[in-house]
């Protein structure tokens, strides 16, 4: 019997009133009120309020995400995000929020809340048209220092020996379904996806997306590491720079802001790069930036503003055109596509 109420409706699963009960999170005595954050592709999440004090964030995985897709991923992803989570604030504690407890067989966590006051998802800020350089710096620097320090770990490849939930979560939604949508490119995307498997050199976030980055008082916040991998970093930057590209269509009074954030975020993290040559990750960054262009539009998870078929058209003539012909560098097309827009 738990020591505390809720005024939850429906009522609450048996597991998340036995995890809060184990966690001690909410006082005997208080009434809890669960409010459901919309927009969760992947978990189930919850604002929790108890009394004046006690405000956090609980979250639970689900087997099969919220799209029209099968898309099914082991809940043990949860335990990955709790462990990157934990590492960061390690040497990086600004950048993550808290973890106040988790159940790594529920696949269940509580976390520190950040409130909308002070914390505001950088797609937010783009949304509006504000695609400010300096963001994008400093977005570009942290994911690096995340990047050097795993690289340096001697448990890091161990901890993350997730391989299973990456291929669930990205190379098979991401590259071995627009290789269903494209046979043509099959070979190419086949190729990519076993490279980026088999590269293994750091830990990858995993979901580098401008909704992931909370922009607060002591910097960007990154959150929602499920994919948490040890592999090729190259991903989580071509991953967020995939972003910008494709957010001149959503949002493109600020095209040129977003085109000098790019190269920005670019430049910061690239200087970083010491565990192995700067080159070397930019040309894989390149290789994976058109596929995962491509696979917004036609894999398992498009986003959700490019949805004029005109629009899909041009990401496709461009990813189409960089995937049989690698750019050397992210900025070959980053430059095709600005040329494109203005056409």
């Amino acid at each position: 019997m738990k020591p505390w109420k809720t005024d939850a409706a429906p009522a609450l699963d048996a597991a998340i009133i036995d995890f809060l009960t184990r966690s001690g999170l909410i006082a005997a005595g208080q009434v809890a009120h669960f409010e459901p954050l919309p927009g969760g592709v992947s978990s189930d999440i919850w604002i929790v309020k108890a009394g004046e004090k006690t405000t956090f964030c609980l979250k639970k995985a689900l087997p099969q995400l919220r799209v029209d897709a099968e898309w099914l991923a082991p809940v043990t992803r949860n335990a990955a995000e709790v462990s990157w989570l934990k590492a960061v604030a390690g040497f990086m504690p600004d950048a993550v929020p808290k973890v106040l407890a988790a159940d790594a067989e529920l696949g269940m966590f509580a976390m520190e809340y950040l409130s909308p006051l002070s914390y505001e998802p950088w797609k937010t800020r783009l949304r509006r048209g504000d695609a400010s350089p300096e963001t994008g710096a400093v977005v570009g620097r942290r994911l690096a220092i995340m990047h050097a320090t795993f690289a340096r770990s001697e448990t890091a490849s161990t901890v993350f020996a997730n391989e299973a939930t990456f291929y669930a979560l990205r190379l098979e939604p991401y590259l071995v379904a627009t290789a269903s949508a494209h046979p043509d490119l099959a070979p190419v995307l086949d190729r990519l996806r076993a490279v980026t498997a088999q590269t293994k050199l750091s830990v990858v976030h995993g979901d580098v997306s401008p909704k992931n980055i909370l922009l607060g008082p002591k910097g960007p916040v990154f959150i929602d590491a499920e994919c948490a991998w040890f592999g090729d970093p190259a991903f989580d930057l071509a991953f967020c720079l995939n972003h910008l590209l494709l957010k001149c269509l959503w949002a493109p009074m600020a095209r040129e802001h977003l085109l000098t954030a790019f190269d920005v975020l670019v430049e910061s993290y690239a200087g970083r790069v010491d565990w192995e040559p700067e080159t070397a990750l930019l040309a894989r960054v390149a290789r994976l930036l058109p596929a995962l262009f491509l696979a917004r539009v036609d894999g398992k998870s498009p986003v959700e503003y490019v949805t004029l078929e005109s629009d899909k058209e041009r990401v496709r003539r461009i990813a189409r055109q960089f995937l049989l012909e690698p750019p050397a560098t992210p900025g070959e097309m980053r430059n095709a596509w600005a040329t494109e827009l203005t056409a």
